[in-house]
């Protein structure tokens, strides 16, 4: 059974960097897979914020691009997401997600393995 667990978030202020990491057990690196961060803020739906998939190719919702980057570890089966110069409207609970198949990597609903999510607070 795979797990996904979040780990990094906290409060930080506007300008201020989080370093979010997610470790997947449970779950083999072979063959064709997509990891991705996605977030949801109090009354709002759920977004993708960034994706890579086994090729390492990288995806980006426009609002981080330039700010945000995703990484994996395959070796550790680890995925993290650096987060720079954060802004209030990054706030939110970020989850890391992954699944086999997906058409759109930033599309939330794609997503069939979920963790528990880490909360990111700017302020």
């Amino acid at each position: 059974q795979v797990q996904l667990v979040e780990s990094g978030g906290g409060t930080v202020k506007p300008g201020g960097s989080l370093r979010l990491s997610c470790q997947a057990s449970g779950y083999s690196t072979s063959g064709s897979y997509y990891m991705g961060w996605l977030r949801q803020a109090p009354g709002k739906e759920r977004e993708g914020v960034a994706a890579i998939d086994s090729d390492g190719i990288e995806s980006y919702t426009d609002s981080v691009k330039g700010r945000f980057t995703i990484s994996q570890d395959t070796a550790k089966n680890t995925v993290v997401l650096q987060l720079n110069d954060l802004r209030p409207e990054d706030s939110g609970t970020y989850y890391c997600a992954t699944d086999r198949l997906l058409m759109r990597p930033l599309n939330p609903s794609e997503y069939q393995i979920w963790g528990q999510g880490t909360q990111v607070t700017v302020s």
